[in-house]
């Protein structure tokens, strides 16, 4: 085998390697769908702060791919309708997960 090829192969090794280091799995994110779900996040962070009848610091907001769950505590089950209606309406959300729970 000529140095060529060995560096060609070796290229193409690494190329591999990094590709698959890169993919996602069920319980991992691949890092383009890592950046999707910040974005999400911050969306929904954002719409659940313009929403004047609920207290943002009290909720907290994680997505995975896609979906989004809510979780902390509220004052009433309107509050938690509310803020489960506020991040579907987000675009890229696919789901919404509901773990609040009334103070």
């Amino acid at each position: 085998m000529t140095n060529r090829n060995r560096i060609y192969a070796l290229f193409m090794m690494f190329l591999l390697t990094f590709f698959l280091g890169c993919a996602g799995s069920r319980t991992h994110e691949a890092t383009g769908e890592y950046v999707d779900d910040s974005v999400i996040t911050t969306k929904v962070k954002a719409a659940i702060l313009n929403e004047p009848s609920l207290k943002s610091a009290e909720i907290n907001v994680e997505t995975f791919k896609g979906v989004v769950q809510l979780s902390g505590f509220v004052r009433s089950q309107a509050d938690i309708n509310t803020a489960v209606e506020v991040a579907r309406q987000v675009s890229g959300v696919k789901s919404v997960k509901n773990a609040m729970r009334l103070k």
